[in-house]
């Protein structure tokens, strides 16, 4: 299968005017932003703030402007045209991931800086987060494709930001709750659990478990991803 990254760039490119203009969606990648000076100059820098920062960044723009990127199309009925237009899934969904994934990855960085975190091994971490982003993107584009409208979309999503952003706090009542047991295989709880061992000394090789469960995560909503997409064609 031939993918023409011409297509995907004209893809970006419209989002990325699409998301300029829209100050309501665009304006929340400040959030973390802010949040990391404050933590920086509060002089917080245990590793769960950091992490709380980090999975904020990844739910408050990998997953909420997604998902109100695809909603938008939907609301304008400019994804029927997309869909019916000569690009492929795997051009269309790719282009409209690009703006999401390059401004999580700016907005990560900025934010940790600002916070003053230094992994012990930078390239565990990036590999965890990145992987960590596909699957935000993913979840994105999944409630994306449900939602009606982007105002639809900006109710739907916030219940998934809240659970991935501040979800690591749900591990506290899993001893009293032991039906919460399932968060601590969530990709933000493992997260942390793999950045815990990174400080700790770890590499590659003892974070497998962490990064093959993240991984099963991005491939499952990959694969959700592209099902829904292809019946919301035939629709």
């Amino acid at each position: 299968m031939n993918i023409s990254l011409k297509r995907m760039n004209a893809i970006f490119q419209k989002d990325l005017k699409d998301f300029s203009r829209n100050w309501a969606v665009s304006s929340v990648i400040l959030m973390p932003i802010i949040l990391g000076f404050l933590f920086g100059r509060s002089g917080v820098h245990d590793l769960s703030s950091h992490y709380l920062l980090i999975n904020l960044a990844m739910a408050m723009v990998a997953t909420f402007v997604q998902c109100c990127l695809i909603a938008e199309e939907k609301e304008k009925n400019t994804l029927r045209g997309l869909m019916l237009s000569p690009a492929s899934s795997t051009e269309i969904i790719g282009g409209k991931s690009l703006l999401s994934l390059i401004f999580t990855i700016f907005v990560i960085y900025v934010t940790t800086m600002l916070a003053d975190y230094q992994p012990a091994n930078v390239g565990v971490v990036a590999v965890a987060i990145l992987l960590s982003t596909l699957f935000y993107i993913a979840l994105g584009t999944i409630l994306g494709l449900f939602s009606k409208s982007v105002m639809e979309a900006s109710l739907i999503v916030m219940p998934f930001v809240m659970i991935f952003s501040l979800g690591s706090f749900i591990t506290n009542f899993v001893d009293s709750y032991p039906i919460l047991k399932f968060a601590l295989y969530l990709p933000n709880i493992q997260l942390i659990e793999l950045a815990t061992k990174v400080e700790a000394g770890g590499g590659f090789g003892d974070v497998l478990v962490e990064l093959a469960v993240i991984t099963g995560w991005v491939i499952v909503s990959f694969i959700v991803t592209s099902s829904l997409y292809r019946r919301k064609m035939v629709d």
